[in-house]
């Protein structure tokens, strides 16, 4: 795996844009991971416990927090002091963009409610995470993404007919809410910048993206009058699709969603005559068929080993791939070729692998400027910087209201 080291100066088309980030977990901090690789001053404010991911930790390391946490900085205070409040406002003005995940009504209830943030800073941009959105009969239920998972429809749509529904093994809602929170906090700044405008508040539920996500569900109902059917690894739509094991015990992926590429796996693996068969001529045919046709496939991918499959069908043309575990992806050629992964310095481990910049843009491109911050690391920094005095700042830590590293 390629070493790399961390790019303190290295600029990027989000420089000058200050992020105030108050929120806790994935979704909030995924959005504003891709603020910070592309430069732009996240500022995390952190309770005295600090964001819940630190507290996700594999043998006592932070790993969740060392990769969404990277290229922040940490303000650590006591939001239950007295003058919590009226510190976090002094943190208002000159800020671009405010990131929080509070249960609605909780920013209101603390005497920081849109309109009174915009009071102090004209130009802001108010994201609000949560799990069902800011207003509805489900507003102030628990916003976890589990919940959302399996009320969107994903977990009952997700795994095999004769079994359980499958929650995925991974924050897919989170994640999900934060890439669609990271866009639209662009096209918020687009407005404000561009345009003339004045700040905004962004209404982002983990429930909305998530649903956008599964696609025409309501139309393929619509049209049908059923629901759409656990298939596991095998779809609805297109033939073949699926995953097959092969002779050495491994597992190959097959997608073959176009008339074309279809008949080429029929024709590359000595079946050329079942393409004018009347069950696997047409999509539509073949989907109904889906099970006979899987069986003819997963006969010839038994036949060899996981490497000798991706050989012969790349060789072929053919759209198949293996399924990876993370040690056969970290050991890839084209993952260590592309950089995927890169071992940065770190002071628990030595070298922490994580994952590049997905988006690679080639005129301005993002960066990873720093580690994940320590608690507290830069709470002096923070606060100087809004304008505060030393004596203030040695005031705020002597209270309890701050905690500096």
């Amino acid at each position: 795996m390629p070493r790399a080291d961390y790019a303190p100066g290295a600029p990027g088309p989000l420089q000058g844009v200050r992020v105030l980030d108050l929120s806790r977990l994935v979704a909030g901090n995924t959005l504003t991971q891709h603020l910070a690789d592309f430069g732009a001053t996240v500022d995390k404010v952190e309770p005295r416990d600090g964001d819940t991911l630190r507290g996700w930790r594999v043998r006592g390391v932070e790993t969740a927090w060392k990769v969404h946490g990277r290229g922040k900085r940490s303000l650590c205070l006591d939001f239950r002091h007295k003058d919590a409040i009226p510190l976090i406002r002094r943190l208002v003005p000159g800020a671009a963009v405010l990131v929080e995940s509070f249960r609605p009504g909780t920013l209101e209830a603390m005497g920081l409610a849109p309109e009174e943030l915009l009071k102090l800073e004209p130009r802001l941009i108010i994201v609000r995470i949560s799990g069902w959105g800011q207003d509805g009969p489900y507003s102030r239920r628990p916003g976890f993404g589990t919940l959302v998972e399996g009320f969107a429809g994903f977990a009952e749509m997700n795994g095999f007919a004769d079994r359980e529904p499958v929650l995925p093994p991974m924050y897919l809602a989170d994640t999900i809410a934060g890439l669609t929170g990271a866009f639209a906090t662009m096209a918020a700044l687009r407005e404000v910048e561009m345009r003339g405008g004045k700040g905004q508040v962004i209404d982002l539920p983990l429930l909305d993206p998530l649903f956008t996500a599964l696609g025409p569900q309501a139309a393929n109902y619509r049209l049908t009058g059923k629901t759409k059917p656990r298939t596991g690894s095998r779809s609805t739509g297109a033939a073949p699709r699926n995953v097959y094991r092969t002779k050495d015990g491994g597992w190959v992926c097959l997608s073959a969603s176009t008339q074309g590429m279809a008949e080429r796996v029929l024709r590359s693996i000595g079946r050329g005559e079942l393409v004018e068969d009347p069950r696997f001529r047409t999509n539509e045919q073949r989907v109904q068929h889906g099970e006979e046709l899987d069986a003819i496939i997963g006969a010839f991918v038994a036949q060899k080993t996981l490497e000798e499959n991706v050989a012969f069908f790349e060789a072929a043309e053919v759209t198949i791939g293996p399924v990876n575990d993370i040690v056969r992806f970290m050991a890839d050629r084209h993952v260590r070729a592309r950089g995927l992964l890169a071992e940065y310095p770190d002071e628990d481990m030595g070298r922490f692998p994580m994952h590049a910049i997905p988006a690679r843009l080639s005129g301005t491109p993002g960066a990873i400027r720093a580690p994940a911050p320590r608690l507290g690391q830069h709470s002096r920094e923070i606060l100087a910087a809004q304008g505060l005095e030393a004596e203030e700042i040695e005031a705020a830590q002597a209270s309890g209201l701050v905690v500096a590293a």
